[in-house]
């Protein structure tokens, strides 16, 4: 299965993913990651970030989001492409 993104590796921890708008909301699941991560967001207009049990909250460049290691979250697609930069701890 492939990934909703595409993804850079920036140094051992640090990485850069892109989210096109031609991935389906489908593809944008609830999941859970095997470290805590920080993320911050670059570029993006119109994308939520979902926890668990929370109502969506819009997110663009500047916002940065702290998943601790396996809470249950997932992404909503908005109007143009998502830059991330995420630090896995």
């Amino acid at each position: 299965m492939s990934k909703p993104y595409a993804q850079t590796h920036i140094a051992e921890n640090i990485f850069e993913r892109v989210f096109d708008l031609s991935v389906d909301n489908e593809e944008l699941v609830w999941h859970r990651d095997k470290k805590t991560r920080f993320v911050k967001v670059i570029e993006g207009v119109g994308w939520k970030f979902q926890f668990d049990n929370q109502l969506p909250k819009e997110i663009g460049p500047g916002s940065t989001i702290h998943i601790n290691k396996r809470c249950y979250h997932r992404l909503l697609k908005g109007s143009t492409p998502l830059k991330v930069r995420i630090v896995e701890l």
